[in-house]
């Protein structure tokens, strides 16, 4: 059974909670709470709030005796409301802030078959990549280089003195 915890218009931006979100993701409660703990960032403070919230939804909702039992498969940020405010510059200028929010989603679930799938990853480069035939490299044409030839930049030499007779 999933159960879901939401915490709406937190005082941290999406990117900084994601950060935070992707060290739980898919892991036991038990570890993404010890994981949260020796977090050094103040989103961990936050996600943890939302992660006990889950544990306790959990508990109460379904009546989940077993929490070694719950894992993390669903660890989400999304970006809320910016609050705009207006700092004043020197010269009449004005400069803009935005204090950005966001909206976090922990899901945590007790099943074990079709709701922890591993998350999705992008495929790499070289697999993406077609592969490349391996041949001898050609050979140095004969012409010289152009750049041999070119005369040194800099000063134009001083013109030659008249010889008097």
């Amino acid at each position: 059974m999933q159960t879901v915890a939401r915490a709406r218009f937190v005082r941290v931006s999406a990117r900084k909670a994601r950060l935070v979100l992707d060290q739980i993701r898919g892991k036991s409660v038990g570890d993404a709470l010890a994981t949260l703990e020796y977090t050094p960032r103040a989103a961990a403070r936050l996600v943890e709030k939302v992660l006990r919230s889950a544990i306790a939804n959990a508990e109460h909702n379904h009546q989940v005796r077993n929490l070694d039992d719950l894992r993390v498969v669903q660890a989400i940020a999304d970006g809320g409301p910016s609050m705009k405010r207006v700092q004043p510059r020197a010269m009449g200028r004005a400069f803009f802030i935005k204090h950005r929010t966001s909206h976090l989603t922990i899901g945590v679930s007790d099943e074990t078959n079709g709701a922890l799938r591993p998350p999705a990853t992008r495929p790499s480069r070289a697999a993406a990549a077609p592969a490349r035939e391996t041949t001898a490299p050609a050979a140095p044409t004969a012409k010289a280089p152009k750049a041999a030839a070119r005369k040194p930049a800099g000063k134009k030499p001083a013109p030659k003195a008249k010889e008097k007779k």
